[in-house]
């Protein structure tokens, strides 16, 4: 076992320096009967990155709030240089420098780039709102992070991962001594993300401390100074980020070697008729004449840069946004109007948004798991609440979701069991194929190896899944062959051998072989 770096004598909790800009002070915090965090300690000083890691439902995300003043504290303190302070809300957090950085979009999607990123701290001359100077302010707050948003775009216009890029946008332009960032990078592009990690470094330069969360856990190894490692709400321990390997890490956050996180499988057959024939998909300013074949049993892939259009060939094809195409399924042709009519023909999505589009949040574990199979749950006219309690009951113990209460609202699990409720709802419908979008965006290791199994299960037991990800190590060790996209047309196939980050790259980008070498080698 790793020895604890910096704890007091006969505790777990780690020494706060002097210097210290923040301070979790035995830190607890209880919903209810569940406790989700107990007795946590640990310091942010002044100029360093200090990571902090765990699997989904650690208590990460909640620990980040309390010292946000999102949420207050059940037990303990959160101290700023020394001082112990309680924060009646994010506001006042803010006004002592504390900003934070959150996983969830809070954009408000009707608003400007500039209207969100000065939202409750807008520029105006007397009492007219100076668009120009907010718009001008806003551009200059993106090109810092090296992105090419017009400010004037309104936010439900841009994808998933530019909206990460304004929110990191919108909290930088605060004063800031103390930077929390929840999983910045889970929907970036390596480009973008080389571009965060480069304005971290000047932040840190500045003298600014910067508290970060991530499940990359080389991205972690590379930035981090210390690491904390969070297990169960409860801190494990304090490390420098030099004595840990990515290794280290995860068997810290899991208590147990993570060897293998792809399962093994043996290759399906070749034999026989696609399953499902697409030909010249058209998605209008997304896809243009995409075609490919899926095989039963198969897991296919889909690779390719953010905006080549991976994400809205589907959403086309499956009747979530206008297209055109040729589809065939079992060798019969067939045309979805919406997602209703390709869920009855046993095709289910999950969406990259599951917060956004996959689950409510506000509502009940229950209620989101039967929401797509209602017909399955009623009895007459009226819905079986026995019926439901017993599904959910069995998906609690198929998909290992791990909650202490069936009563939660699925906005209060952790990102990880999300995504395994949405499985499980989904899974409901007996679907023949299954298209996953970034199935464990934002997901700790030990969880991506469970959602990495369940999906080998569902080709195993002869459906078809199609796997949409930016994560190229991802797909290689999941896929039985990558169809790789580029700027709305599919531009190659990969499998076997040829199956590796060069030749992705090279397909994703248009690169020569040797600038593909170069890219995968800087990433």
């Amino acid at each position: 076992m790793i020895a604890a770096h910096g704890t007091d004598a006969g505790t777990s909790r780690p020494i706060a320096e002097p210097s210290a800009v923040l301070r979790a002070a035995g830190i607890g915090k209880s919903f209810g009967p569940v406790e989700v965090l107990r007795d946590v300690s640990f310091d942010l000083r002044p100029g360093e990155v200090h990571a902090l890691i765990g699997e989904n439902g650690a208590g990460k995300s909640t620990l980040m709030k309390i010292l946000a003043g999102h949420l207050p504290p059940t037990r303990g303190a959160v101290e700023v240089d020394g001082v112990p302070l309680r924060f009646a809300s994010p506001r006042e957090a803010e006004a002592r420098g504390i900003v934070l950085v959150h996983q969830e979009i809070l954009l408000a999607p009707d608003l400007t780039v500039a209207a969100n990123i000065h939202l409750g701290r807008e520029i105006s001359r007397g009492l007219v709102l100076d668009d120009r100077a907010m718009n001008e302010a806003a551009r200059a707050a993106l090109e810092r992070l090296g992105v090419d948003i017009d400010p004037r775009t309104v936010v439900d216009r841009l994808s998933i991962a530019q909206r990460q890029l304004v929110q990191i946008a919108r909290a930088l332009a605060v004063p800031h001594r103390a930077v929390i960032f929840d999983e910045p990078t889970a929907s970036l592009t390596p480009h973008e993300t080389e571009a965060l990690l480069r304005i971290i470094d000047e932040i840190r330069a500045r003298g600014v401390g910067v508290l970060y969360i991530s499940h990359r856990l080389p991205e972690v190894k590379v930035l981090a100074d210390r690491v904390t490692v969070l297990r169960d709400g409860a801190l494990v321990a304090t490390h420098p980020a030099a004595s840990l390997a990515p290794a280290d890490m995860a068997r810290l956050m899991v208590g147990r070697d993570v060897a293998k996180l792809y399962p093994d499988r043996e290759a399906p057959s070749t034999d026989g008729a696609p399953v499902l024939e697409v030909a010249d998909a058209r998605v209008p300013g997304h896809v243009h004449a995409a075609s490919f074949r899926l095989r039963s049993g198969e897991i296919l892939g889909f690779a390719g840069l953010v905006g080549a259009g991976r994400t809205e060939l589907f959403e086309g094809i499956l009747g979530l946004r206008p297209a055109t195409a040729t589809v065939r399924l079992r060798g019969q042709p067939v045309r979805w109007r919406d997602a209703r009519d390709s869920m009855a023909a046993g095709i289910v999505y999950l969406s990259e948004d599951r917060k956004g589009k996959g689950l409510l949040l506000g509502q009940s574990l229950r209620t989101n798991l039967t929401l797509a199979a209602l017909g399955r749950f009623t009895r007459g006219p009226l819905l079986s609440p026995a019926r439901e309690d017993a599904a959910l009951e069995r998906a609690i113990a198929d998909y290992d979701i791990r909650t202490g209460r069936r009563d939660l609202l699925a906005g209060q699990l952790s990102g990880g069991n999300q995504q395994k409720l949405l499985l499980a709802k989904m899974m409901l419908l007996d679907p023949s194929i299954v298209v996953i979008d970034e199935p464990t965006r934002g997901i700790d290791i030990g969880t991506k190896e469970q959602i990495y199994r369940l999906i080998a299960d569902l080709a195993a037991s002869g459906r078809s899944v199609v796997v949409i990800s930016s994560e190229m190590p991802e797909l290689i060790g999941l896929c039985d062959r990558i169809l790789v996209m580029r700027e709305g047309r599919i531009a190659g196939e990969v499998s076997g051998a040829d199956m590796n980050e060069r030749a992705i790259v090279m397909l994703a980008t248009g690169a020569s072989d040797e600038e593909a070498a170069l890219a995968v080698e800087s990433a």
